[in-house]
Formats: C-alpha cells, sequence, structure tokens
C-alpha cells in the first residue's frame, strides 16, 4: 500500500546548482539536505520543508514541464506570494479552486510551482 509522497523530482540544466540554492533555500525557505556521495556526483541538489522533499536533478536535454508541477501547501499564502515577488519571481493568482487561495510560480530554470492553502 502507498502511504506517502517521499519526493517530488523536478529537472534541471547542468550548471544551474547555484541558482536552485539561491531559490529554494533563499527565496522559499528550504534547507538543503546532503545526497548520498554517489548520487552528488551527478548534481543537482535536494531540499526539504517539515516532510516535504524537492529533489532536482540534473538532465542534459533539460526543458522544463509546461503543465506538470508540484503543489506546494502553505500558511500564510498571501505573505508568501510577496515573498516570491519581492525576490524577483512572477505571482499568477487563481482562483479555479474551491476552498483554496492559490498562484503558480516558476523556478530560476522555468519549472512550474503552485503554492496553495486552504481558506476554510
Amino acid at each position: 500500500m502507498i502511504t506517502a509522497v517521499d519526493h517530488v523530482q523536478l529537472a534541471a540544466p547542468p550548471g544551474s546548482e547555484d541558482r536552485l540554492r539561491t531559490y529554494y533555500a533563499g527565496v522559499l525557505g528550504m534547507t538543503e539536505i546532503p545526497k548520498p556521495p554517489v548520487l552528488a556526483a551527478r548534481g543537482g541538489c535536494w531540499f526539504q520543508a517539515g516532510i516535504v522533499q524537492l529533489r532536482l536533478g540534473i538532465e542534459k536535454d533539460f526543458t522544463p514541464a509546461k503543465k506538470a508541477h508540484p503543489g506546494l501547501r502553505v500558511t500564510g499564502v498571501e505573505a508568501y506570494a510577496a515573498r516570491l515577488e519581492a525576490a524577483g519571481a512572477s505571482v499568477v493568482w487563481d482562483g479555479d479552486l474551491p476552498g483554496h487561495k492559490r498562484f503558480y510560480s516558476y523556478d530560476p530554470v522555468g519549472n512550474r510551482l503552485e503554492f496553495l492553502e486552504p481558506t476554510g
């Protein structure tokens, strides 16, 4: 039986690790977690906030997905959006999910991210 999502992996282009660290740790406030040495040799970086893990793996012919994305639940979604905007990230609000406030944004390599908070 599946009991939980262990992690979500997103792709990134070679040489993008510093930009990813600045965004995921600095802007989103996640903590970088060490990769096992055999996997660290492949590049990329892993991040965690609470039980949520996002892993960024290097893909030689990287193209960001246009629709696929992780949905990240946050508290204080409006303040979180302001935080991203202050860091220069785009924020696109979407009111189409009943019972939630949510917006979309993109990481520095073009991965789409959804941030949402239940309203009731």
